[in-house]
């Protein structure tokens, strides 16, 4: 638990840091990048001005090693999610859960529900397939096996209306790019499942969770080669919602494989993975799945609890998901103002700011993930941000959250002379590639670094990370 004592000792040692800082910036300056890095950079084709880098000790008390254009602002890409999962961390706890409510709105007699089924959405950032399965037998728990209504989706404590899909970066597929919601189901995703049947010379297509009303191909011919690309082989054709086909192959080669999509039509997903799974677990219903409110003055009659915060900022950073982040970025106004709203958020998350690392320096916040062209934050304030995070009590619960260089997460293919050397937070988007976070040195000190490249050519950044 983050105490006032705790928060004084974390302001105390930031503010060294800052001295640190601000002490030998000009030294650093003076000194220019170390050989090695300048000659990454040319390997790269990237000017010195496209790099911000700083490495400082992770507790402020050594000189800095490198510090370069520390204090200009950049964007980090999902790098931000840094800021919001450690916010997020003092201000909810490591043990917050969101929970998800559910309503009986009628009598239930032999097996018959005479009512509405209500489902009030609170923003949980993890309720996957099988957490809906969980749901709908706890609904079967209580004797319900038909529901002579509707079911309906209460969706009202988020207020926030979503870009077209694909309006980023015209990938509307991708998940990456799926929306966040209150009643947030399978990051509105569909797992299309192939696995070969060589005797039948087909692979069988599976998909979860069950859309009502979405008709899938359930075989796809196999065809010899590499596995390769087994996504282009296999052509598939998502523009019709109702239907999913392919009019390619599937190589045999590639064994059983799981491709996440986006769902096509986001906005009528929910309702489609809420009628299949009732209807897959042998329920019946005379009415619809539908948007509206719970009643006033309802009461739950149970609901359902995601995992903690701990382990939900696990999946944000180490695999950088980004509508689990803009879940945890809505949730921050939805706690303090009873609603959702992006700019509730952004301002939550400012005066939040404010008060730990005071007015100079402020990031300019978006949407919570990185997943944004407007975000902005200089390589000084990250490492402000890791350091008081280093000393802070929440220190094993961030760090844990990174992905270990060369082991796990985005960097688990990362090179790395030593593998586990380093925990850190990537980001990527196009034009910006970026790196932060907690770097252990042979000689057994803890470093922070934060790298970011913004130019058009930042893709090719990798190996300045690696000369770093």
């Amino acid at each position: 638990m983050t105490t006032p004592l705790n928060r004084a000792i974390a302001r105390q040692r930031a503010n060294i840091a800052i001295g640190t800082l601000a002490l030998f910036a000009l030294q650093a300056a003076a000194q220019g990048l170390p050989p090695e890095l300048e000659a990454a950079l040319t390997r790269a084709k990237l000017p010195t001005d496209a790099l911000v880098a700083v490495v400082v000790d992770a507790e402020g008390r050594q000189p800095p090693r490198l510090i370069h254009r520390a204090t200009e602002p950049v964007n980090p890409a999902s790098v931000m999610k840094l800021l919001t999962t450690f916010a997020a961390l003092e201000q909810l706890g490591p043990a917050f859960v969101w929970t998800t409510p559910v309503y009986v709105g009628g009598p239930v007699r032999e097996g018959t529900l005479h009512g509405n089924l209500y489902i009030k959405g609170q923003g949980d950032p993890k309720l996957v397939v099988e957490r809906l399965w969980l749901l709908m037998r706890r609904v079967q728990g209580m004797g319900i096996r038909q529901i002579a209504g509707d079911i309906v989706l209460d969706r009202s404590a988020f207020e926030h209306q979503p870009p077209p899909p694909g309006a980023f970066d015209g990938e509307p597929l991708r998940p990456y790019n799926a929306a966040p919601d209150a009643l947030l189901l399978n990051f509105k995703s569909m797992v299309l499942s192939f696995v070969p049947d060589p005797g039948g010379k087909i692979a069988h297509v599976q998909m979860e969770p069950p859309l009502a009303g979405v008709h899938l191909q359930a075989t796809v011919p196999l065809m010899g080669g590499d596995c390769g690309d087994y996504r282009g082989a296999l052509r598939g054709d998502f523009s019709d919602p109702t239907r999913v086909r392919f009019t390619g192959s599937y190589p045999a080669s590639c064994g059983e494989k799981a491709w996440p999509v986006a769902y096509a039509d986001p906005a009528s997903f929910s309702q489609r993975a809420i009628a299949g799974m009732w209807s897959e677990i042998g329920g019946r219903m005379t009415g619809r799945v539908r948007d509206g409110n719970v009643p006033a003055g309802a009461r739950a009659s149970f609901e359902v609890a995601s995992p903690v915060l701990a382990d939900v900022v696990r999946d944000i950073n180490k695999f950088s998901n980004n509508v689990m982040a803009q879940q945890l970025f809505l949730t921050l106004s939805l706690r303090q103002k009873g609603v959702g709203t992006m700019d509730g958020s952004r301002e939550v998350l400012r005066n939040w700011w404010v008060q730990r690392f005071g007015n100079d320096d402020v990031p300019v916040f978006d949407g919570g993930s990185g997943l944004s062209r407007q975000t902005r934050i200089s390589a000084q304030a990250l490492v402000r941000l890791l350091q008081v995070a280093w000393a802070s009590p929440l220190m094993p619960e961030l760090v844990n959250s990174l992905a270990i260089v060369g082991v796990d997460g985005t960097l688990r293919r990362a090179r790395a002379r030593v593998g586990g050397s380093a925990h850190l937070k990537t980001g990527s988007l196009r034009d910006v590639t970026a790196v932060a976070g907690f770097v252990h040195a042979t000689s057994g000190r803890r470093y922070v670094l934060v790298a970011i490249v913004n130019n058009g050519n930042s893709a090719a950044a990798r190996p300045v990370f690696d000369a770093l």
